[in-house]
């Protein structure tokens, strides 16, 4: 009865043992929530400046577009302005015509005898219709040079104001569109600083990513040599149980030889007595050092301080490849995921999903495990920027705005992960 006490007492310590290792789900530790809000909040910071960026771009779009109505304005005017020329030219010939007929005609006058000759015209008419009539004539060609010397100034006048006027308005449109530049000039430069600012939020991102997984990986191997020596602490236990049951068993089997040694020289009848003790001890004592002798030693978690390289599996990384494909030549633009148009991210995500989904960023892509013999299909990946691998140290990727998606070398600096 002792014996079956001690069995069950060492069982008991295993399960206790056993459960006591056992890996549990916990809440983060504190410095893997302290590293994740850090994380967090450069997220929040780099959300921010993209919200700012797409404010400045939109400034930039609205300005480019005042600059082109500035230029269709000019381009106008210029025509309008040549157009007056022209026009200025042909009334000051007309003038200049004019001018010259009616030298003609007061030389005619004063080549006839001046104005005697023109009252003898009048006078030798012969009758006062004649005489009327000839007077008349000769006050209406004068009347008529003086108004169309008259009218020619004034279109000459109006003309030459009018080209005054349009070159001041092309003045002022052209002060419009220097300032318009200028303020273009300012807003691309704010602009690639704030592009410069979200890239460098990029990298904090994922050296603050970098750091999150570091101190995972740090606990789960603390927690795995916690449980290795756990374990090695339940192997010690058990077989010090075990070598306590055989000492017990031993002194047992010893105090019954004793008793059956006694019994048999005191008399007969008492040997038959303790002959029917001997059925319980001898069960008793021999199982008890063998399943006792080999506690459980399965805590082995030494492969998580380094996680394993996923498996590869050529059917997945040729339909990885083959979609990467179908986007060359489509345009990049920033925050696309397809069809028409991809970013790095967009791109990879669309690759290995099928779906126009901007399922990952580069700073979820950088956490995932490293390979070192990649293969197509794989992303190759650095901060900031991202592609799929189709072997033969080339890519494909989505490169950045003004270009397409295209196959391109495995840029420096990069890595290799495996989804």
């Amino acid at each position: 009865m002792g014996n079956k006490r001690i069995r069950r007492m060492v069982l008991a310590s295993a399960l206790i043992c056993s459960l006591s290792v056992t890996p549990v789900n916990a809440e983060p530790s504190a410095e893997v929530q302290d590293l994740q809000n850090e994380q967090a909040d450069l997220e929040g910071q780099k959300s921010t400046a993209q919200s700012e960026l797409g404010s400045l771009q939109a400034q930039l779009e609205g300005l480019l577009s005042k600059i082109a109505e500035i230029e269709n304005d000019l381009a106008e005017t210029g025509q309008e302005i040549v157009q007056a020329r022209e026009d200025l030219k042909v009334a000051e010939d007309q003038r200049e015509k004019q001018y010259e007929s009616m030298k003609l005609r007061i030389r005619y006058i004063y080549e006839s005898g001046g104005d005697t000759a023109a009252l003898e015209k009048v006078l030798s008419s012969g009758t006062m219709s004649g005489l009327l009539t000839q007077a008349e004539y000769s006050q209406k060609v004068h009347e008529y040079d003086r108004a169309q010397l008259q009218e020619y100034a004034e279109t000459v006048k109006k003309i030459q104001k009018l080209e005054d006027t349009l070159e001041a308005e092309m003045t002022d449109l052209q002060n419009l569109e220097t300032d318009y530049q200028a303020q273009q000039n300012t807003l691309n430069t704010t602009i690639e600083s704030k592009r410069d600012e979200i890239s460098d939020l990029d990298g904090m991102i994922q050296a603050a990513a970098r750091k999150v997984m570091e101190q995972q990986q740090s606990e789960r191997a603390q927690q795995a040599e916690a449980e290795e020596r756990a374990a090695q602490d339940q192997n010690g236990s058990n077989s010090g149980h075990a070598a306590d049951n055989a000492d017990t068993n031993t002194d047992n089997s010893d105090s019954t030889d004793n008793s059956d040694s006694s019994g048999g020289t005191d008399n007969a009848g008492g040997s038959g007595g303790n002959d029917s003790q001997e059925p319980e001890s001898q069960p008793e004592s021999r199982p008890e050092s063998q399943p006792e002798s080999k506690p459980e030693s399965k805590p082995e978690s030494k492969p998580e301080s380094k996680p394993q390289e996923p498996s590869y599996d050529t059917s997945v990384g040729g339909s990885v490849v083959s979609r990467a494909e179908s986007a060359l030549g489509k345009p990049y633009v920033w925050g696309a995921a397809g069809p028409d148009s991809f970013d790095c991210s967009g791109l990879v995500s669309f690759a290995l999903t099928g779906r126009y989904s901007h399922t990952w960023s580069t700073s979820d892509i950088i956490t995932w495990t490293r390979v070192s013999n990649p293969q197509p299909g794989d992303i190759c990946i650095k901060v900031g920027h991202c592609g799929v691998y189709i072997g033969g140290g080339m890519m494909i990727h989505a490169p950045t705005e003004g270009d397409v998606v295209k196959v391109a070398p495995v840029q420096s600096g990069m890595f290799y992960v495996r989804y």
